[in-house]
């Protein structure tokens, strides 16, 4: 490999990387039984939330971060190349169906693009300029949060959009899988969850990846929490878009009203379908317009809503 200035050996620095180290004992995986395989992956599989554990206060800090921002109106955005910026396209894209996010509220960037979700975008990833770019085309403000996740804590694609983040005033997350990494040092917040060397050599895909998702889940799942997105452990904001998530509407409802069917139907018509909504005019014996002003007025936390209206 050519040597560059910031990298004068990029081989060198991936033997020290425990997500790239070697494993001598499972040099012969490819003669195993099947079966053998799938319990030895299995088995380095069950070190992952393990190693997760160990941050969790650190993902805990993060959270509030984030929330106090979102609140007052920031965006959360992911950047990652491969498979770190697909798992962030990946949880962004699943927040409005679940939580009812607002268009661009949650944001995915890959290094790449949309093409780099389904193929390689050749040195995409080497790229801080093209993190730049991509940031801001977003326009950041001090109220949005960029979160760059990278298996190796040294991709330049993660680590551009985290130290440019940071000029600009967002507040910004570094996840990582090994210790001492340049992502987290760049970032407010370091969050590095060691999984160890992958069961094939160097493919972060396995366990780093799992450990990403995992990380991933908790910022943005409690994130919603923080919000006044769920009501107790129900998706209240749920959007119906299709039959299934209807009909999980009028479950939510019923969970937490008690109410019969004929009721929720009846609530949910009177709220355009809008969950939080029904409930509060099932729970608090209002009106739709009402719930929707109670709502509006508690900055969208139901608790906070139903309180007002027992007075």
């Amino acid at each position: 490999m050519t040597a560059t200035p910031h990298h004068p050996d990029l081989r060198s620095q991936l033997e020290t990387l425990a997500t790239e180290a070697f494993r001598p004992e499972l040099a012969e995986i490819d003669r195993m039984p099947t079966l053998d395989i799938a319990r030895v992956m299995n088995g380095e599989d069950t070190a992952v939330p393990a190693a997760v554990a160990e941050r969790l206060p650190e993902i805990a800090a993060a959270v509030d971060a984030v929330a106090a921002r979102m609140a007052r109106g920031g965006r959360l955005v992911y950047a990652g190349a491969g498979t770190a910026g697909r798992l962030g396209v990946l949880d962004a894209s699943e927040c409005p169906p679940t939580f009812n996010t607002g268009p661009g509220q949650v944001v995915g960037l890959i290094a790449g693009g949309p093409d780099a979700m389904v193929t390689s975008v050749e040195g995409a990833e080497d790229s801080a300029e093209l993190a730049r770019a991509d940031l801001d085309a977003l326009v950041l403000t001090p109220d949005d949060t960029v979160v760059g996740v990278s298996a190796s804590g040294r991709t330049p694609y993660a680590v551009g959009a985290v130290e440019h983040a940071r000029a600009r005033g967002a507040l910004t997350i570094g996840l990582a899988c090994n210790r001492g990494s340049a992502l987290a040092a760049a970032a407010e917040h370091g969050i590095e969850v060691v999984t160890g060397p992958e069961l094939i050599t160097g493919s972060t895909r396995l366990k780093a990846g799992t450990a990403q998702k995992l990380v991933l889940n908790m910022l943005s799942t409690i994130t919603m929490i923080r919000l006044g997105k769920t009501y107790g452990n129900l998706m209240v904001d749920v959007r119906a878009s299709n039959e299934k998530l209807r009909a999980r509407s009028r479950r939510i409802v019923a969970l937490a009203t008690g109410a019969a069917d004929d009721e929720v139907e009846r609530a949910l018509t009177a709220t355009d379908g809008e969950v939080k909504h029904a409930i509060l005019t099932l729970l608090a014996d209002v009106d739709g317009p009402t719930a929707a002003r109670l709502l509006e007025d508690s900055g969208g936390h139901l608790r906070a809503a139903l309180a007002t209206a027992q007075g």
